[in-house]
């Protein structure tokens, strides 16, 4: 009898394992239970991710050029730089993750991957759902344009502009000296000049309110990712990674469109700029 080679036989994905690890980690509860990590410093960490994502990013474009390019060491550097803050919120899901990789692996069941490995890759896990949050951010503030002033608004700066004129006119209205109805009538004619000094206010006061909803945007995408199986295809494909000695994942397609959003409020801002 001719003997079979089973050292190649790849090791089949506990599904069952990942389906209720997902459950009760991302589900209404378990999002709860992770979001009272999310009171205190990540209210000042997730702006500032917001702000080195973009860093993110590029590291990220340079790591795939390197990869092209024939030059493993250096993409696998650019591949492995830590850019963004560790939230609270991240820390405890990158704990959870790591406890249940190594609990599967103590029974057999395990990618069994080098520790290295698996804390890359786990992060890189970990960084993907958090650009889920700013993506839920950016959605939040397309409607808000949309819905409150008719107009696209790809971004918080799109969004300051309108608001700052709004405060403008209000405030100029309620101190015309004829009355604030004579003074609607005058500056919806005459529209209210727009300070500086209001949209940069406005736009930090909606930078405190847009890292409010990064933070506990997951209290939103965490169940719908778990009903919807984003959150069991996106850690079984991190198992797979594993089990298969793939190396650092290339870049996420989460990260890429959380940055669409700075990308098209550039673009819009431009735009208006060239027009006038």
């Amino acid at each position: 009898m001719i003997g079979v080679d089973t050292s190649e036989t790849p090791q089949p994905l506990p599904r069952g394992e990942i389906r209720a690890f997902v459950r009760e980690t991302f589900g209404l509860r378990g999002t709860l239970r992770l979001h009272r990590a999310a009171l205190g410093g990540d209210l000042i960490r997730a702006p500032l991710n917001v702000i080195l994502a973009p860093v993110f990013l590029l590291t990220r474009l340079a790591a795939l050029l390197a990869r092209v390019m024939k030059w493993p060491r250096a993409a696998d550097w650019l591949a492995t730089r830590r850019i963004l803050l560790r939230t609270r919120v991240a820390t405890e899901v990158a704990a959870r993750v790591s406890a249940f990789i190594h609990e599967l692996d103590g029974h057999g069941i395990g990618p069994g991957a080098p520790v290295d490995e698996t804390r890359a890759a786990i992060d890189a896990y970990v960084s993907t759902r958090s650009a889920v949050a700013e993506i839920v951010t950016l959605i939040v503030v397309i409607l808000s344009g949309f819905l409150l002033f008719h107009t696209a608004t790809p971004g918080l700066v799109s969004l300051a502009g309108p608001f700052a004129d709004l405060g403008a006119q209000t405030i100029a209205i309620d101190r015309f000296p004829l009355g604030p109805g004579i003074g609607r009538l005058w500056y919806g004619l005459f529209p209210a000049a727009l300070p500086i000094w209001m949209v940069v206010a406005v736009f930090l006061a909606l930078s405190v309110a847009s890292a409010f909803v990064t933070t506990f945007a997951g209290l939103v995408a965490d169940p719908v990712q778990v009903a919807t199986g984003t959150h069991r295809r996106r850690l079984e494909r991190l198992f797979r990674r594993l089990a298969d000695r793939a190396g650092p994942e290339g870049l996420a397609r989460e990260h890429v469109a959380a940055r669409l959003g700075d990308i098209g409020d550039l673009a819009f801002n431009l735009i208006r700029f060239l027009r006038g």
